[in-house]
Protein backbone atom coordinates (compact mmCIF):
# COMPACT_ATOMS: atom_id res chain seq x y z
CA UNK A 1 0.00 0.00 0.00
CA UNK A 2 1.72 3.41 -0.46
CA UNK A 3 1.70 6.28 1.22
CA UNK A 4 -1.37 8.40 -0.04
CA UNK A 5 -3.74 4.93 0.12
CA UNK A 6 -2.41 4.57 4.10
CA UNK A 7 -3.51 8.17 4.77
CA UNK A 8 -6.82 7.80 2.85
CA UNK A 9 -7.43 4.60 4.42
CA UNK A 10 -7.06 6.25 7.83
CA UNK A 11 -9.24 9.50 7.33
CA UNK A 12 -12.49 7.26 6.04
CA UNK A 13 -11.79 4.75 9.22
CA UNK A 14 -11.96 8.17 11.63
CA UNK A 15 -14.74 9.63 9.53
CA UNK A 16 -16.42 6.06 9.77
CA UNK A 17 -16.30 6.12 13.64
CA UNK A 18 -17.29 9.56 13.62
CA UNK A 19 -20.77 8.63 11.76
CA UNK A 20 -21.52 5.70 13.74
CA UNK A 21 -20.82 7.95 16.69
CA UNK A 22 -23.24 10.82 15.50
CA UNK A 23 -25.96 8.08 14.77
CA UNK A 24 -26.12 7.40 18.03
CA UNK A 25 -26.02 11.17 19.16
CA UNK A 26 -28.89 12.03 16.80
CA UNK A 27 -31.27 10.43 18.37
CA UNK A 28 -30.77 12.02 21.89
CA UNK A 29 -30.01 15.64 20.34
CA UNK A 30 -33.98 16.28 20.01
CA UNK A 31 -35.02 14.87 22.85
CA UNK A 32 -33.10 13.88 25.77
CA UNK A 33 -30.32 16.30 25.40
CA UNK A 34 -32.58 19.70 25.25
CA UNK A 35 -33.92 18.74 28.69
CA UNK A 36 -30.60 18.59 30.66
CA UNK A 37 -29.20 21.92 32.50
CA UNK A 38 -26.13 22.98 30.47
CA UNK A 39 -23.18 25.73 31.20
CA UNK A 40 -22.95 29.46 29.77
CA UNK A 41 -20.31 28.38 27.98
CA UNK A 42 -22.40 25.63 26.17
CA UNK A 43 -21.78 25.86 22.38
CA UNK A 44 -24.67 25.73 19.87
CA UNK A 45 -25.16 22.44 18.77
CA UNK A 46 -24.41 22.82 14.81
CA UNK A 47 -20.61 23.53 16.27
CA UNK A 48 -20.07 19.89 16.81
CA UNK A 49 -20.65 18.32 12.90
CA UNK A 50 -17.67 20.39 11.21
CA UNK A 51 -15.44 20.47 14.41
CA UNK A 52 -15.39 16.95 14.60
CA UNK A 53 -15.00 16.11 11.08
CA UNK A 54 -12.39 18.27 10.59
CA UNK A 55 -10.88 17.13 13.86
CA UNK A 56 -11.60 13.48 12.65
CA UNK A 57 -9.89 14.07 9.15
CA UNK A 58 -6.59 15.25 10.47
CA UNK A 59 -6.38 12.48 13.42
CA UNK A 60 -6.64 9.91 9.91
CA UNK A 61 -3.63 11.91 8.40
CA UNK A 62 -1.57 11.69 11.33
CA UNK A 63 -1.96 8.32 11.90
CA UNK A 64 -1.18 7.43 8.94
CA UNK A 65 2.04 9.81 8.36
CA UNK A 66 3.20 7.82 11.06
CA UNK A 67 2.00 4.12 9.34
CA UNK A 68 4.45 5.52 6.76
CA UNK A 69 7.32 5.16 9.05
CA UNK A 70 6.39 1.62 9.57
CA UNK A 71 9.38 0.42 7.45
CA UNK A 72 11.75 2.77 9.89
CA UNK A 73 10.76 2.36 12.67
CA UNK A 74 8.45 -0.65 13.25
CA UNK A 75 7.83 -1.01 17.02
CA UNK A 76 7.37 2.15 17.09
CA UNK A 77 4.84 2.94 15.03
CA UNK A 78 2.97 -0.27 15.86
CA UNK A 79 3.03 1.18 19.55
CA UNK A 80 1.76 4.36 18.33
CA UNK A 81 -0.61 2.90 16.25
CA UNK A 82 -2.15 0.71 18.75
CA UNK A 83 -2.62 4.02 21.53
CA UNK A 84 -4.28 5.51 18.74
CA UNK A 85 -6.80 2.20 18.33
CA UNK A 86 -7.55 2.52 21.21
CA UNK A 87 -8.35 6.30 21.54
CA UNK A 88 -10.38 5.63 18.91
CA UNK A 89 -12.35 3.01 20.13
CA UNK A 90 -12.57 5.24 23.43
CA UNK A 91 -14.09 8.25 21.30
CA UNK A 92 -16.60 6.44 19.96
CA UNK A 93 -17.99 5.46 23.43
CA UNK A 94 -17.66 8.29 24.50
CA UNK A 95 -20.87 8.98 22.76
CA UNK A 96 -22.70 5.92 23.55
CA UNK A 97 -22.22 6.14 27.31
CA UNK A 98 -23.24 10.13 27.34
CA UNK A 99 -26.10 10.22 24.53
CA UNK A 100 -27.14 6.56 24.20
CA UNK A 101 -26.90 5.46 28.28
CA UNK A 102 -27.38 8.86 29.62
CA UNK A 103 -24.90 8.22 32.11
CA UNK A 104 -22.96 11.55 32.93
CA UNK A 105 -20.60 10.33 35.88
CA UNK A 106 -19.25 7.66 33.21
CA UNK A 107 -19.08 9.72 30.29
CA UNK A 108 -17.18 11.95 32.26
CA UNK A 109 -15.01 9.68 33.61
CA UNK A 110 -14.68 8.06 30.31
CA UNK A 111 -13.47 11.61 28.57
CA UNK A 112 -10.77 11.84 31.22
CA UNK A 113 -9.18 8.51 30.31
CA UNK A 114 -9.73 9.26 26.61
CA UNK A 115 -7.67 12.69 27.12
CA UNK A 116 -5.15 10.65 28.37
CA UNK A 117 -4.82 8.24 25.67
CA UNK A 118 -4.72 11.01 23.28
CA UNK A 119 -2.04 12.78 24.99
CA UNK A 120 0.00 9.40 25.14
CA UNK A 121 -0.61 9.09 21.28
CA UNK A 122 0.36 12.76 20.64
CA UNK A 123 3.47 11.89 22.48
CA UNK A 124 4.57 8.54 20.54
CA UNK A 125 3.16 10.23 17.26
CA UNK A 126 5.69 13.45 17.48
CA UNK A 127 8.49 11.35 18.16
CA UNK A 128 7.74 9.75 14.62
CA UNK A 129 6.67 11.99 13.00
CA UNK A 130 6.22 16.07 13.95
CA UNK A 131 3.76 16.63 12.07
CA UNK A 132 1.47 14.05 12.94
CA UNK A 133 1.59 15.52 16.13
CA UNK A 134 1.00 18.62 15.90
CA UNK A 135 -2.23 17.65 14.01
CA UNK A 136 -3.12 16.01 17.21
CA UNK A 137 -3.09 18.95 19.59
CA UNK A 138 -6.45 20.42 18.24
CA UNK A 139 -8.19 17.49 18.93
CA UNK A 140 -6.56 17.22 22.43
CA UNK A 141 -7.42 20.92 23.14
CA UNK A 142 -10.93 20.44 21.72
CA UNK A 143 -10.95 16.93 24.41
CA UNK A 144 -10.14 19.12 27.07
CA UNK A 145 -13.32 21.44 26.42
CA UNK A 146 -14.95 18.44 25.75
CA UNK A 147 -14.30 17.12 29.29
CA UNK A 148 -14.51 20.33 31.43
CA UNK A 149 -17.99 20.49 29.32
CA UNK A 150 -18.87 16.92 30.17
CA UNK A 151 -18.15 17.30 34.41
CA UNK A 152 -20.07 20.50 33.89
CA UNK A 153 -23.22 18.79 32.61
CA UNK A 154 -23.26 16.21 35.20
CA UNK A 155 -22.53 18.34 37.86
CA UNK A 156 -25.35 20.32 36.72
CA UNK A 157 -27.55 17.67 36.42
CA UNK A 158 -26.97 15.40 39.25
Amino acid sequence: MNKVSRIALVVVICLVVGYVSGMVTRASITTWYPTLVKPSFNPPNWIFAPVWTSLYIMMGIAAGLVWNQIASTKELVTKALQFFAVQLVLNALWSYLFFGLHNLMLATIEVILLWLLIFETYTHFAKINKKAGYLLLPYLAWVSFASVLTASIWWLNR
